[in-house]
Parts: structure tokens; C-alpha cells; sequence
């Protein structure tokens, strides 16, 4: 099915590709570029005889009909269209090739979106994508072949795309989006975005970058069957973070560290405690979950002592001794440990620990076979082929930490390498160790592309939805480059729902408590060798934000950083703090009276490359933009426009009594010294009462010898309770 696929796209547009695009693509290409109409019919379905003998512009004459376009035998479009109007005509031909658009992600979404965008004319377009082609995209992602696995998708998408409509520009970026040279300035040179990602994280980043910089974002994203597509702009649409996303599933640490009873459990085990413990932080324990109680809480301080243990074996990184100084402590000594628990043991198998030179006398032939190993990651390795790939990615990533400890610079954190689904070393040590671990504890190993899957929280995609998502994501973007938000639609991809395939509904507004998009975004340049907290704090939030006397709290993504409190950090160097190029850090204001809304600071450093020499061309030096001042936030006489929070109005609710005559008299309640009010057993309604019981107006009552009486008056029908004074 997949080769059929494959031959398939070869002469077409895609399998469910919108008609609506196909259409557009046709009549553009033979406006813009009648000299390329045999390259044209080389990638299209239709065939020249299928269309009119006319002159580009008589094509789109009004009233022209397309049925005869429906007859392709290689394309099923059983549709009737209205020609497009004149505004439309002149739209395709100015806005859309000047446009200058990013794509972020080169893979199954990004590929049909790449050939739709390349169709449509759009003028320039960036992709960014930092993966590499592997053997599983091919089944899908039909811009890559057989001869490009290993190579950059970026790189090859831009290639294949190129032939699609020479007269496109396609610049590829083989790179990370979150990188520093991709800051809010290089967003706010596009007209819109596209995301066609396929992780929560990068879905965000890309999302905060295209608010910080007011640029349009389509959104698109696929699960299985099911797709998506959302139109994002500040101020008008919600953002990706309005609502809540399902947070990834954690494990208590107990049954990660200590009793294992699933692959899943193996992989988080190498993914967020082993691979940390040796060559990151211990940072990533989201996805273990450490409650103490009192049946566990000496198992977890057992475990701290084993991190603790391998600390100390980080600092023989790249020794003869290694290997097997890790291998013996985390798959013989504490494997040893637990089996002497014998009350652990009762109802399961105990584990069994491995012995590390009897396992490479076995593997001697694997070792020899390395090579071919790696390449197979379909296949499940055996014990011995565990350990190869063990020993070997173990090697591969001492040598990337020495070489990042030789480069760091004095004053700089302690370098580290985290895990990344797309980043081979690091996703071939954290499957062979959670293979290893399977075969102590008797579970069932997984092959490393299985395990990328678990490990990167990967659902399979589905060729098709892939294919009507993008070109849903082009129809939205038509819509975004004529201004016409109101008309913007979030689409749904919904197969197996009762009524039908798409659903539509109007762009939901912003979430007003939505901590990305409500907020205030505004940008500053720092000399990050001179810029100081004290510097951003007094100079920027007090002076230039207007905070003044405000009590405030600054957080930046590794956390808090200052509050009324906290004042230690003053006299600390930004980039000591963690804040450095393309940054975000967030001012909270702490004032319960005219409350500003946060606001967020995208960080940028003010440097300019300059030549040291003017004989020396390649050898620059960075020289700093603000001589004066560390810092340069507004300039002369701005004034930044920080909305407030709105006040929130408690409800004041009924007691739920309806009087007869409509009026009670109640005595007030005076609250003790706690703030607590004391109890009051009045009626309430019953439950099998007819209807709801009416709203009452309150009003002091005019009588001599009683205190603070408070009289319930629903005469004035307003349905709500109001005090009167």
C-alpha cells in the first residue's frame, strides 16, 4: 500500500487533498506561470486535454465552468466550483507570492504542507526541522526516498519541494526551532507561521515566539484518525495554551526504581533517572513521582543514596573503567540490593542481577557485528546486542560531554545532555538500558523504534489526515493574509463521528486567564556581560514599566528569580541566572489595587559582529550595542500601555427561602476573630421543589430597638440580590 502511495504522489497532489486547493494550485500556475505548464501536468493529475484551449486570463473569466476538470482517472473530483471572483484573482497574484512564511516541522503534516504551500505560489518560504529521516517516515512523508534515510528532512524537503514550482524560493534551516538564532525579531520577519510539529514542547515555544513577535500562527496537529487545525493571533483568536493540555502520566519512583512491571516503566527509568543521573540533571522528575509516606519513604532514601553513588561515577566519565563501573552498580549492585528484600518477592519473580564480564565474553561476536546492529532498529536486540549498543552509546556520549566540558566557558553551568527522541546516542543508550533492565526483571523487551515511540510519546499518523490537515491549514492561511480573522475557522477532523467527517466552529477569543496570551509582551536588549538583576529590576520594571513602588515577583523558565523576598540575586549576572539570548521572563505584579496583567519580557542580547582586523575577514569579534547602559528596554518618551486585571465580583447567592408574604426578617451575622462566620441552620430547599427559588433584593429596615436587621424585598423583581445602603 505504501509503495501504491508512493508511485501515487508522484503524479498528484495527494490522496485527500482538498478540491477547493487543487483547484487554486491550477488556476495560478497557469496565471503566473504559463511557461511551466508541461512541469505542471508532470505533477498533476489532469491532463492538458482536460482543459479549455484558452489564454491564462481568459481562464479565470467569470462564470467559467470546471466540471470538465472532475473526469481525471487518477483523481476523483466529483465537484462543481463557482469561478473566483476578482478580488480573489488579485489576491492570488499579489499577496500570496509576496509572502514570506515559516514552516516549523518537516515530517508528515510538513511535507503535504510544504507541496500544498510550494503549489500555491506562496513567494518565499523557511522550513525548520531538526530531525533526520528514518526508514519508518517513508510509509507516509512521500518527499523522501529509500536513498535519503539518514539525511536531513529540512534539506531533502527543500529539494523535492523545489521541483514542485521552481519559481518558489524554499530555504531550509536543518536546526533546532528553539535555537537562539531563531529569536522574536528573525519570527516578526514572516507574514504568518505554520506548525506542523509533533510535540507539546515545541508547540509551545513556537506559540509564546509568534506572540511575543503579533504573528499569525496555524496551528494543525493529528492523532490517528483525528486532526485539527486553529488560527492564531494575539488579541483576536486563542493562543494553544488557552486550554488545558493533558499532562504526560507519571509513575510513582518506587515502582520505577524498585519494581518495574512494564516496559514503560523500564524506558522512564532510563529516559528521566538514568540517562539525568549520568550525563544531565536530576531536573526531569516530572514523570516520577516521589510522595513520602511512611511504606515507602525508606525505599526512597535507600534510592537517594544510590543517586548519590552514581554521582560519584559520573566524575570517571570517559575512562577505561566506566562502562563497566555503570554497568555493575545500576544492573548487579542495586539489582543485588533489591533482591535481598525478601518481602518484596512474595507474590512476583525477584530480579536477576547481570554480570558484566561474563555478558562480554558471550557478546564477543556482536561486538564484532556493531555496525549492523545499530542500523537494524526494527528488530528487538538480544542480551548481548543490548549490551553493545549499551557500551557504544555510552562511549559516544562520554566523548560529546568531554568535548562540551573542554568548551565551557568560566562562570557557565555545568554542560549537559538531555534526552531527545530524534538525537541517536541518546535514544540508543535509554533503549539498550531499559532493555537491560527488562531482561533482570522478566518483562518483554521492545526494538528501539518502539521504544522512540514510548519514550517520545509518539502516536502512529495516518497518511491521509496528514494530507487533509495541510491542505485545510493553506485554506485557513488565505484567510489570515486577506485580514479576515472573523471568518477564520477551527476545523475538526472527526472520521468516526455520527454526523460528519469536518466539523467547523468560529475561533474561540482569548482566554482571559490564559498565562501565555493574556499577558503583556514587550522586548529588551541586554549586554550580557554587564547586565546585572539589579539592572533589569530597577532601570527596566520600576523605571520604564511604571511598577514604581509595586510590590512585583520575576521568574524566568528556571524559575523564581525575585520577589519582595527574595532579593539575594540583585547583585547576579543575568546569564548567571539562566537568562540569556531569546529568554522569557515574567513580571507578576503583586498589588491587589490596579493590578497590571503580567508581563513578558523576551530577553535579546545587544551585541553587533564586527571584523577584529580589516585584513582578517574571517575573524570577528562582538562588540556591544549599549555603551552606556547594560540594559536598553523602551526608547526616549514611550510608554508602555500595561492593561489591568480585570476585578473579579464574588456572587452573592440566595439562601434558597421564599417566603409566602415575600419578605423575612433575618438578623446579621457578625464574623468572629478567625473570619469565620458562625453556623446558621436556616431552611434551605428541598430538592423536589418546583423550579428555582426567586432572586431577593436586600434592604436595611427602618425600626427603632433592633440591631442591624436586614429585610429580604423581591418586589422590585430585579432576580438578584443588592444590598442597599
Amino acid at each position: 500500500m505504501a509503495a501504491g502511495r508512493d508511485t501515487y504522489n508522484r503524479l498528484s497532489l495527494g490522496p485527500s487533498l482538498n478540491a477547493n486547493v487543487k483547484e487554486f494550485c491550477l488556476r495560478l500556475a497557469f496565471t503566473c506561470s504559463y511557461a511551466h505548464t508541461a512541469d505542471l501536468f508532470a505533477i498533476l493529475p489532469l491532463r492538458p486535454q482536460h482543459i479549455a484551449r484558452q489564454s491564462p486570463r481568459s481562464y479565470f473569466q467569470p462564470k467559467l465552468s470546471t466540471r470538465n476538470l472532475a473526469h481525471s482517472s487518477h483523481s476523483r473530483m466529483d465537484y462543481k466550483m463557482e469561478s473566483y471572483s476578482s478580488f480573489e484573482i488579485e489576491f492570488a497574484l499579489t499577496q500570496v507570492p509576496q509572502a514570506r512564511v515559516l514552516m516549523v516541522g518537516a515530517g508528515g503534516i510538513g511535507c503535504e504542507l510544504l507541496k500544498n504551500l510550494a503549489l500555491s505560489g506562496f513567494g518565499e518560504i523557511h522550513i525548520v526541522d531538526l530531525d533526520t529521516i528514518d526508514l519508518s517516515n517513508l510509509n507516509r512523508q512521500f518527499l523522501f526516498r529509500h536513498e535519503h534515510i539518514k539525511k536531513s528532512k529540512a534539506l531533502v524537503a527543500k529539494e523535492a519541494a523545489e521541483k514542485f514550482n521552481p519559481n518558489v524560493k524554499i530555504v531550509a534551516h536543518h536546526a533546532n526551532i528553539k535555537d537562539a538564532q531563531f529569536h522574536v525579531g528573525w519570527f516578526q520577519s514572516f507574514k504568518l507561521v505554520f506548525n506542523a510539529l509533533d510535540n507539546l514542547e515545541a508547540r509551545r515555544h513556537v506559540n509564546r515566539m509568534c506572540l511575543a513577535g503579533d504573528v499569525p500562527l496555524i496551528e494543525s496537529g493529528t492523532t490517528g484518525f483525528n486532526g485539527q487545525v486553529q488560527v492564531i493571533k494575539r488579541g483576536v483568536t486563542a493562543c494553544y495554551d488557552c486550554t488545558a493540555k493533558e499532562t504526560p502520566k507519571s509513575f510513582p519512583v518506587c515502582t520505577i526504581r524498585s519494581t518495574p512491571s512494564q516496559p514503560i516503566h523500564c524506558i522512564v527509568w532510563g529516559k528521566s533517572y538514568l540517562l539525568n543521573e549520568i550525563f544531565g540533571t536530576s531536573e526531569d522528575q516530572a514523570s516520577l513521582d516521589a510522595t513520602e509516606d511512611q511504606e515507602n519513604a525508606s525505599e526512597i532514601a535507600e534510592l537517594k543514596r544510590e543517586a548519590e553513588a552514581l554521582r560519584k561515577i559520573r566524575e570517571s566519565v570517559g575512562t577505561e573503567q566506566f562502562p563497566q563501573m555503570l554497568f555493575d552498580k545500576v544492573f548487579n549492585t542495586d539489582i543485588t540490593r533489591l533482591r535481598s528484600m525478601k518481602d518484596m518477592w512474595k507474590s512476583r519473580e525477584p530480579p536477576n542481577p547481570l554480570e558484566y564480564k561474563s555478558l562480554v565474553a558471550q557478546a564477543s561476536q556482536q561486538f564484532a557485528s556493531k555496525d549492523e546492529i545499530l542500523k537494524d532498529g526494527q528488530r528487538i536486540w538480544t542480551l548481548e546486542e543490548n549490551l553493545v549498543v549499551f557500551t557504544d552509546s555510552l562511549d559516544r556520549l562520554s566523548k560529546r560531554m568531554l568535548k562540551l566540558i573542554a568548551a565551557r566557558s568560566e562562570g557557565m553551568p555545568e554542560p549537559t545532555i538531555s534526552f531527545d527522541k530524534d538525537d541517536d546516542d541518546t535514544l540508543d543508550f535509554v533503549a539498550a538500558s531499559a532493555n537491560l533492565r527488562s531482561h533482570i526483571f522478566g518483562i518483554e523487551a521492545k526494538s528501539r523504534f518502539d521504544i522512540k515511540q514510548m519514550a517520545g510519546n509518539i502516536i502512529p499518523a495516518i497518511a491521509t489526515t496528514n494530507a487533509i490537515v495541510a491542505g485545510l491549514s493553506v485554506l485557513e492561511s488565505f484567510k489570515v493574509l486577506r485580514g479576515d480573522y472573523e471568518k477564520a475557522k477551527e476545523v475538526f477532523l472527526t472520521p468516526f463521528a455520527p454526523q460528519r467527517l469536518l466539523g467547523t466552529d468560529r475561533s474561540r477569543p482569548p482566554n482571559p486567564d490564559c498565562p501565555v496570551c493574556s499577558v503583556y509582551y514587550t522586548s529588551l536588549e541586554v549586554d550580557p556581560s554587564r547586565a546585572k538583576l539589579d539592572d533589569l529590576v530597577e532601570d527596566f520594571v520600576k523605571l520604564q514599566l511604571g511598577y514604581g513602588e509595586k510590590e512585583f515577583a520575576i521568574s524566568s523558565d528556571a524559575g523564581l528569580v525575585y520577589d519582595p523576598d527574595l532579593t539575594d540575586n540583585l547583585d547576579k549576572n543575568l546569564n548567571d541566572l539562566g537568562i540569556k539570548q531569546n529568554s522569557f521572563v515574567t513580571i507578576v505584579d503583586e498589588d491587589d489595587d490596579d493590578t497590571f496583567v503580567n508581563v513578558v519580557v523576551n530577553i535579546q542580547e545587544a551585541y553587533v559582529a564586527a571584523r577584529s582586523s580589516p585584513y582578517q575577514l574571517l575573524t570577528y569579534v562582538y562588540i556591544s550595542k549599549l555603551p552606556d547602559k547594560p540594559i536598553k528596554g523602551l526608547e526616549d518618551g514611550q510608554t508602555p500601555d500595561i492593561p489591568r486585571k480585570p476585578k473579579k465580583t464574588l456572587p452573592i447567592l440566595s439562601n434558597g427561602v421564599s417566603p409566602p408574604n415575600g419578605k423575612i426578617a433575618m438578623r446579621s451575622r457578625e464574623v468572629d476573630g478567625d473570619g469565620e462566620v458562625p453556623h446558621n441552620d436556616k431552611k434551605r430547599s428541598r430538592p423536589d421543589d418546583a423550579g428555582p427559588p426567586p432572586f431577593k433584593k436586600m434592604k436595611p429596615a427602618e425600626r427603632p430597638g433592633e440591631d442591624d436587621i436586614v429585610i429580604i424585598d423581591d418586589d422590585a423583581g430585579t432576580g438578584a440580590i443588592e444590598i442597599l445602603d
